[in-house]
């Protein structure tokens, strides 16, 4: 005979009878409920009959898991990030900086054809306005075909911008590059043959962060005077409000933030 503040103690709605046996019970608890399993409770009657009661998966409500609160707000952090991601994660590539009012020289990097189409322009607003004392180009040595570039390069500035602003430009050769490094070191090497000590480096804008980021670790190495500005150009290849919305400016994205991350390290 088990009394009924036995009962009580294992579970609550076991303790409805005065005298109760228990037989053959499995009682097992977790961190969420007790349940009883092949419960028989015997209570006696008036006259001796006996009145038997099978109760089967006894349990208690569910408390509320916190792991579920946790998901919630993950999923909610995940859900801001994208969106914040989507509406200003195109910026993240682009340098933003004042320029100064004249520099010595604005520098103009390679670049695919439309965006170094928009560099020159840049650089020789630049130079037409007198914010930039002269615009040295980067270019390689020669073409695929044997040619020397920097004969023809001249040839389409004076054609463009006339003679009296073509005698104001330098091309600085930087052959065998393969990357903003590298072309930062062959660079560096023709802006100090000219002594200049500000620079204006002119590159598109989803290019100008990480550019800037490459410049301010090599220039010192060759003069650590120097002053390093960045042109952020607007180029066809990129537009960073709704980057995502385009395939080649998603493309451009996702190429140049692994590229930035990896100037960072």
């Amino acid at each position: 005979m088990l009394p009924k503040a036995y009962l009580q103690t294992r579970h609550p709605k076991a303790a409805q009878c005065d005298l109760c046996n228990w037989h053959g019970v499995t009682v097992y608890h977790s961190h969420r409920r007790v349940v009883a399993s092949h419960l028989v409770l015997e209570g006696s009657l008036a006259g001796g009959d006996t009145l038997a009661y099978t109760l089967l998966n006894i349990s208690e409500r569910d408390a509320p898991s916190k792991r579920s609160y946790w998901k919630l707000w993950l999923a909610g952090i995940f859900v801001v990030l994208t969106l914040s991601c989507l509406r200003w994660g195109g910026y993240l590539l682009v340098a933003r900086n004042r320029l100064p009012e004249r520099v010595d020289a604005a520098v103009v990097l390679q670049g695919s054809m439309a965006g170094e189409r928009a560099r020159i322009a840049s650089a020789m607003t630049m130079l037409q306005r007198g914010s930039a004392e002269r615009v040295a180009f980067s270019v390689p040595k020669e073409s695929y075909w044997g040619e020397e570039i920097a004969p023809i390069a001249r040839n389409y500035i004076e054609k463009n911008y006339g003679a009296a602003l073509a005698s104001r430009v330098e091309f600085c050769e930087t052959s065998g590059v393969s990357s903003t490094e590298q072309e930062a070191e062959a660079l560096s090497a023709c802006i100090q043959e000219h002594r200049w000590k500000t620079i204006a480096l002119v590159t598109s804008n989803y290019h100008s962060r990480r550019a800037g980021l490459i410049w301010r670790k090599t220039l010192p190495k060759r003069d650590p005077s120097i002053q390093l500005s960045v042109d952020s150009v607007a180029d066809p290849d990129y537009q960073p409000r709704g980057w995502w919305r385009q395939r080649a400016y998603a493309t451009t994205w996702l190429m140049e933030s692994a590229k930035l991350v990896w100037a960072l390290l």
